[in-house]
């Protein structure tokens, strides 16, 4: 009787841990290129809320996003999605952003990214224009959803 419950409960523990599949490398890869997609998509001069809705898409409902650099975080799909629409009141004359790099990890990645943007936000009077090299670390659920975005601004 004891061997049959030790095998029992060896077989439920093996059951549970492959419960939670890990999501393969190239799977992480692939989801990172396509949410930096929609990232840049939603700061074209005609961006419009569907490419906030589709980049909001990729965020799981339980999410948290931090801008290090600034000290913020935001964890409500609600204010990211405000502060967007937002955005889409700013003129934009383009925003180009190009994957440098992609490390993975156990569902995460780290991407390097060079950004190329010239806009006037609504509060300003003047166009700025920038280039930034960024790192961002997207932690992702086992649905491929992202968890958790850890914003790094770069040199």
């Amino acid at each position: 009787m004891k061997k049959v419950l030790s095998i029992l409960f060896i077989y439920l523990i093996s059951l549970s841990l492959n419960a939670v599949e890990q999501l393969t490398e190239s799977e992480l890869r692939e989801l990172t290129q396509q949410f930096i997609a929609a990232k840049n998509q939603r700061q074209q001069p005609d961006s419009t809320q569907k490419d906030v809705e589709h980049f909001l898409s990729f965020l799981a409902d339980e999410f948290k996003d931090e801008h290090v650099k600034f000290n913020v975080t935001v964890t409500s799909k609600n204010e990211l999605r405000s502060g967007m629409l937002a955005k889409l009141e700013d003129e934009i004359h383009f925003s180009n952003i190009d994957i440098l790099e992609i490390m993975v990890g156990r569902n995460v990645t780290f991407v390097k990214f060079k950004e190329h943007a010239k806009g006037q936000p609504s509060h300003m009077d003047k166009p700025i224009e920038y280039t930034a090299i960024n790192i961002m670390s997207l932690e992702f659920n086992d649905l491929g959803k992202i968890k958790h975005i850890r914003r790094h601004h770069g040199l």
